[in-house]
């Protein structure tokens, strides 16, 4: 029981560091938890500080909850309790001990921690994200929490098609509960997201018309 309560507790250490706070006061001298959507999180830094900068967060964030994965793998524990790891690593991420207890989404420490435990899985899931990004470029970097929220059934999907285990189908289902009601707030958003997709496709439908009529002229 004690390599277990050590994964644990390991797992919230490693969530809590604060990579979005560090890097944003040492690039801008700002807290990013008091600007954007005010959010410890990649996609803020991104837009507030740079796109290196904001791509560093998400790597060192999606490697907070691969390491609290292989530590516990590495104490020799159970699944069971390697996705109690990960999940602390969440919590420490969301509730960091080192900066206040105001933390982030923890969405990148969600796709680090699928990365080792539901690898394909969590790679259709990220090329999925991929081709969405690509084809509304900078335009959704706002709305990037709402997108993930929209697609994060899709992982419970591809995680009981590809491994069929129920441990980790529970775990994703608790995880998707845990982002839409810490974040409920956020969601109103979609809406926003909604009209702009409408908008997108009635400019486009504009467009089509506009080059017909130049064809039958």
């Amino acid at each position: 029981m004690l390599f277990e309560i050590l994964s644990v507790v390991i797992g919230y250490l490693f969530g809590s560091i604060p990579t979005a706070v560090i890097i944003s006061r040492w690039r801008k001298g700002i807290d990013i938890r008091e600007v954007d959507v005010r959010n410890m999180g990649g996609g803020a830094v991104l837009r507030q500080v740079g796109v290196w900068e904001g791509v560093i967060v998400i790597i060192v964030d999606m490697a907070k909850g691969a390491a609290a994965i292989f530590i516990a793998r590495a104490l020799g524990v159970t699944l069971p309790w390697e996705l109690a790891a990960g999940f602390a690593a969440i919590l420490g991420h969301n509730f960091p001990v080192y900066a206040g207890f105001r933390g982030g989404q923890g969405v990148a420490t969600i796709m680090g921690i699928y990365f080792v435990i539901a690898t394909y899985a969590m790679a259709a899931v990220f090329c999925v994200l991929g081709v969405i990004l690509l084809f509304t470029r900078r335009k959704f970097t706002r709305f990037l929490f709402v997108i993930v929220t929209i697609i994060s059934p899709l992982l419970a999907v591809f995680v009981w098609f590809i491994y069929r285990s129920e441990e980790i189908l529970y775990f994703t289902l608790l995880l998707i509960v845990l982002l839409v009601v810490k974040n409920r707030r956020r969601l109103a958003e979609i809406k926003v997201v909604r009209t702009i997709f409408s908008s997108k496709k009635r400019e486009k439908g504009s467009d089509t018309d506009k080059t017909d009529l130049v064809e039958t002229r």
